[in-house]
């Protein structure tokens, strides 16, 4: 079955982004150490993680902040080769890319889930930026939880969890490894 996975690399102090999110910084300031384990992680541990997340991709969703900074730095296409939905109050024409094509949904998050999971077919649905999958949250529509906490203070920026309604979640995996822990849970 589908499930609908909000995936954020996250530090210690809760924030997804760095200060200062800026087309220059699309992660904010100091917030690019939060996506080294990828790069420098155990390839092990780290390597399987990320590698099995991919794989389970099938559509991205996603808000119109995190496709503007995100697009000049993901060389014109997304971080996932699948069709991407852009929630916006901006529409746009489809934009092609290399490996996948960004829509533009003006319908709000509901609407670009429910065209996300029609284009991710058995794969899952991947949430891409703090807004949207607060949104997702508010609403039920996220099935999966996934962070990987890195041991790193930033101070203060974007965060993933900022007000909402309490909920219980369920953990699936726990995983450490020498630069983060990735964890698992069932919303």
């Amino acid at each position: 079955m589908t499930q609908v996975v909000l995936n954020f690399s996250m530090s210690l102090d809760g924030f997804v982004a760095g200060p200062d999110v800026a087309p220059d910084r699309p992660m904010g300031q100091g917030g690019e150490a939060l996506h080294t384990w990828l790069f420098q992680g155990d390839p092990a541990i780290d390597g399987e993680e990320a590698a099995a997340l991919f794989a389970r991709v099938g559509a991205v969703v996603l808000g119109r902040e995190t496709f503007e900074v995100g697009l000049p730095h993901w060389e014109g296409d997304t971080p996932y080769p699948a069709p991407s939905f852009v929630v916006t109050r901006r529409p746009g024409p489809p934009m092609p890319m290399k490996t996948a094509a960004f829509t533009f949904v003006t319908e709000g998050v509901e609407a670009a889930i429910a065209l996300a999971r029609e284009a991710a077919g058995p794969k899952d649905v991947v949430v891409m930026g703090a807004d949207i999958a607060r949104q997702c949250l508010a609403a039920g529509l996220a099935t999966e939880l996934r962070l990987q906490i890195v041991p790193i203070l930033l101070g203060g920026g974007l965060r993933l969890f900022d007000g909402g309604a309490p909920r219980d979640l369920e953990i699936i995996a726990a995983t450490p490894s020498a630069m983060v822990t990735h964890l698992a849970y069932r919303l």
